[in-house]
């Protein structure tokens, strides 16, 4: 069995490329900065883990998601090898990203420094509801468009 699960904050903005072809196809890149259960002294205390989505998953993570988004994610661990320009082979490993849910609202996002819209854009967002634990969902986003089952 092959089946990830991550809960981490990004590190960058996602890099997003659409394939060629009928129909194109969105390929986000990331990587999550994923905090260690246990830290040593003068060790590091994140692992920072690349992660690819495909499709809907990566068209929602480019419109929802930058550096310092918490998500979490549920995947696979996929290997592969190139080589480079330059000859040398090159090893790969990513999480190729199955499902992805936000993990905190966006008002804990701000008060941790991460505003979810810091490009001052007027996009949707989910918001929190009072007391049920449910997310109200934004005007104008179509149901096959959640990013969570």
């Amino acid at each position: 069995m092959n089946k990830v699960i991550l809960m981490g904050r990004l590190t960058r903005d996602p890099e997003v490329r659409y394939s060629q072809g009928e129909p194109s196809t969105a390929v986000a890149r990331f990587s999550l900065a994923v905090d260690r259960r246990f830290k040593r002294d003068n060790g590091p205390t994140a692992d920072f883990i690349n992660c690819v989505a495909f499709g809907k998953t990566g068209e929602l993570i480019e419109k929802y998601c930058h550096q310092g988004t918490k998500l979490c994610v549920e995947g696979r661990i996929q290997t592969g090898s190139y080589t480079n320009k330059d000859g040398n082979k090159v090893y790969t490993t990513d999480v190729v990203v199955e499902s992805a849910e936000f993990a905190e609202s966006k008002s804990a996002a701000s008060s941790n420094g991460g505003d979810f819209d810091n490009a001052g854009g007027s996009r949707p967002e989910p918001t929190a509801a009072a007391a049920d634990g449910f997310m109200n969902i934004p005007d104008g986003v179509q149901d096959e468009g959640l990013p969570f089952n």
